[in-house]
């Protein structure tokens, strides 16, 4: 299950990240964008994220996945589609095999949302002087 090492390479650089930032003291939630394409199945990405975040700066961060369409176009005609599962990449305009594929690889962490160590910052009214 290649979802397991997708997981930990995830885990390994928001680490990294974190560590540079300095100061970070827990991660929340991690984005990922996973393209139709990608061959990963969420729910499996998802269950080995949370094995791969156990003990580390990670754990118990939510993952959050958006899925990316699979899109392609005809080099001949022009024409865009989305290629669906098992993907269709014969045009369906001009029946062109000839395609170039727009979406549906990705595989990116969009952003990262964690604590950081610093005090709280609590708003506070500061007294008016008396002195004029």
């Amino acid at each position: 299950m290649h979802e397991m090492s997708i997981a930990l390479a995830v885990v390994d650089q928001v680490q990294e990240a974190a560590t540079r930032a300095q100061d970070v003291t827990a991660v929340r939630s991690v984005r990922l964008q996973v393209g139709e394409l990608a061959g990963v199945v969420p729910d499996a990405l998802a269950f080995s994220f949370e094995l791969a975040c156990a003990g580390t700066l990670l754990e118990g961060a939510e993952l959050i996945t958006e899925a990316v369409p699979g899109r392609a176009r005809c080099i001949p005609c022009a024409h865009e589609w989305a290629v669906g599962m098992p993907p269709r990449l014969t045009c369906p305009a001009c029946g062109g095999t000839r395609t170039d594929l727009l979406a549906g690889r990705e595989l990116q962490i969009l952003d990262v949302h964690w604590e950081d160590g610093g005090p709280a910052h609590t708003p506070t009214r500061e007294p008016i002087s008396e002195e004029r």
